[in-house]
């Protein structure tokens, strides 16, 4: 297998850089194990999780057995949450979103292009896209629309998939295209269709979902002065990764005016740096799928 058909690690060279010196660290979002190939090379031991199957083996193929074990999982289900408590990991790695490789898979249904199957699955433990589609009502439908994809249309939108689904099941790539050229029109394009796919996917596979979830634990997890990295791709994504990072850091959760504190917590660690690190042109040059990447790291001071 050659590098050109891997998928290429997004800001790996801050990442490994802020690793340095982990014995113990975790991959969670596997991917080709770009990522985990660095931490490697720095003499780590790689506790490697994905949810898609596919990922396991590509990655398996590529790092092989030494140093590094494997677990097919959703990094939120309890049994990647129990491994990573085990392995007591020094450093974390989350880095959000789908791969370029199952992007470039028609068959895996991330993809808009015509007669791409409506999966959208990132493993198998998800409906695919068309089955949540059948079932879904107008309201959820409305908000993945409105607050996944940012769709100002998103109540008709929603209508027409419902409207549009009583004649017949959506199946196809083209079926969700067709449905979005009804309501947004004819000049409709690429980047309207990549937002809806987008927002779909995220529903489907339940991402800010697990996201939520599994942040407080794998803080948890880390030992003292150990390192959570996320990188998000969406903004929805970024604003949980940013919040509950904030919120770890200030601790007291007192209404404001209180001469005193009185709650009693103390901050958890601290968000280095506090602002995200975002990809330079040349990396976007040679990874445009990069370009909408935010790195962000928290250093837990005691795990709490």
């Amino acid at each position: 297998m050659t590098n050109a058909v891997l998928h290429q690690p997004v800001l790996l060279a801050p990442i490994v850089e802020r690793a340095l010196g982990a014995t113990r660290v975790v991959d969670a979002t596997l991917g080709d194990g770009g990522h985990a190939a660095g931490f490697l090379a720095q003499g780590a031991t790689v506790l490697g999780i994905d949810r898609d199957p596919d990922a396991i083996a590509t990655a398996r193929a590529r790092l092989g057995e030494v140093g590094v074990r494997y677990l097919q999982s959703a990094y939120a289900a309890d049994a990647a949450v129990t491994a990573i408590v085990n392995f007591r990991p020094e450093f974390i790695l989350l880095d959000l979103g789908v791969s370029s490789r199952q992007l470039d898979q028609a068959d895996r249904g991330f993809t808009f292009r015509p007669g791409a199957p409506l999966d959208m699955r990132m493993g198998p433990d998800a409906p695919t896209a068309a089955e949540w589609l059948a079932s879904v009502d107008e309201e959820e439908l409305t908000d993945v629309l409105r607050h996944y994809a940012d769709e100002p249309r998103a109540v008709r939108m929603a209508r027409e998939f419902l409207r549009r689904r009583e004649n017949a099941p959506f199946i196809m790539s083209d079926d969700v295209v067709n449905a979005v050229r009804a309501v947004l029109g004819p000049r409709s394009g690429p980047g309207d269709f990549a937002r809806i796919f987008q927002a779909l996917r995220i529903a489907v596979n339940d991402e800010l979902g697990g996201l939520e979830r599994a942040l407080p634990l794998f803080r948890t997890a880390l030992g003292d002065r150990g390192t959570l990295a996320v990188i998000s791709y969406h903004s929805g994504e970024d604003r949980l990764v940013k919040g509950a990072f904030r919120a770890w850091a200030h601790g007291c959760i007192c209404p404001p005016g209180l001469p005193q504190c009185i709650c009693g917590k103390e901050p958890l660690g601290t968000a280095e740096p506090r602002r995200a690190i975002i990809p330079l042109a040349a990396e976007i040059a040679g990874n445009p799928r990069a370009r909408s990447a935010k790195l962000r790291f928290f250093r837990v001071h005691h795990a709490g």
